[in-house]
């Protein structure tokens, strides 16, 4: 029973991370943002919604807490963010994908090496060494907020001197205030399928014996993703290869931000102090992955079958990654 209730959210964040998307978009554009920014900041988040309120459910409503499944589901949702960058570049059909991109993603591909790397430091010294606490919470949760905000202001800044092409996907059919509560009631699907998902991944976890670790890197991490994956499909269709890079790489961003909310709220201690060490695995997969984006829009690949050696490589690490926190679990 619990595998049906898994593809029901899967169904759930499927369609509502659709309309999230659409309506996010349709306001970011009303407000003239443009397409980096908006997809870094403004969809990602929004996107984003089923990490946030899964992880959260995990160290509350999960009984016992569940800090693995947090932990595995944000590093994992990172690592499914760079395999779907290989498979949108194979999805591109006019050249490589990165080709056809700003280089400002590199801004952000670098800042989200650096929160990840913050990360999985803090993971190893946690384990290994010691909790790295700061009263309840571990020292390095404002770190990652500091990063994290400085993140957003610098890209903020480079895009208003590097502005974007106009959306050409903006929704002038409805008022702006409609286009709220539609996606007010979105969004709220999607929380509450993200809140149900915490909770069937630790059934799954006990159920199969493979590990919280593993469960929350492999299956909630893809559940989670089903609305980057969506949008941004979507939007390399409709001819904006911009937002859906945008709305990868700053989903990658933003789910680190993560990280220290989930922290306070835990309550029993700093988040790493007791998380399984498959999580470095993913962590450093991960890093490597973003320096191979961030090669590529310097150095852009040639395709032949629609295949580049970055796409490749990501698929084949992303693959290697699962499977040793799979033998870790």
């Amino acid at each position: 029973m619990v595998w049906i209730y898994f593809v029901i959210c899967i169904l759930v964040i499927f369609i509502a991370g659709q309309r999230v998307a659409k309506y996010g978009d349709a306001i970011a554009s009303r407000t003239g943002i443009g397409q980096v920014w908006m997809g870094v900041i403004a969809i990602s988040v929004i996107t984003s919604l089923p990490e946030l309120f899964t992880g959260i459910s995990a160290v509350t409503i999960v009984d016992p807490p569940a800090p693995d499944l947090a932990v595995g589901d944000l590093l994992g949702a990172n690592a499914f963010n760079m395999l779907n960058l290989a498979f949108l570049d194979i999805f591109h059909r006019n050249g490589s994908l990165l080709a056809a991109v700003s280089r400002a993603h590199q801004l952000t591909g670098w800042f989200s090496i650096l929160l990840v790397s913050i990360i999985t430091a803090s993971i190893f010294v946690s384990i290994n060494f010691n909790t790295m606490s700061l009263g309840w919470v571990g020292w390095y949760s404002p770190v990652i907020l500091v990063v994290y905000l400085l993140a957003v202001r610098q890209i903020f800044y480079y895009e208003k001197k590097h502005p974007g092409a106009p959306d050409a996907t903006e929704d002038s059919t409805h008022s702006l205030r409609r286009i709220g509560v539609y996606f007010g009631i979105s969004a709220l699907f999607i929380i509450g399928a993200g809140i149900w998902l915490a909770t069937i991944g630790d059934e799954i976890a006990e159920s199969t014996g493979w590990g919280q670790s593993f469960v929350g890197t492999l299956f909630l991490a893809f559940t989670t993703t089903l609305p980057e994956i969506t949008v941004s499909f979507t939007a390399v269709r409709i001819g904006a290869p911009d937002m859906a890079v945008a709305n990868m790489i700053g989903s990658n961003l933003f789910n680190m931000l993560i990280f220290p909310i989930i922290d306070v709220i835990y309550g029993e201690g700093p988040l790493f102090a007791g998380v399984s060490e498959g999580h470095l695995v993913t962590g450093l997969a991960v890093i490597v992955m973003t320096i191979l984006f961030i090669t590529g829009l310097r150095f852009v690949p040639q395709r032949r079958f629609r295949l580049s050696w970055i796409s490749i490589t990501l698929i084949v690490l992303f693959l290697a990654s699962a499977y040793f926190s799979f033998v870790a679990a």
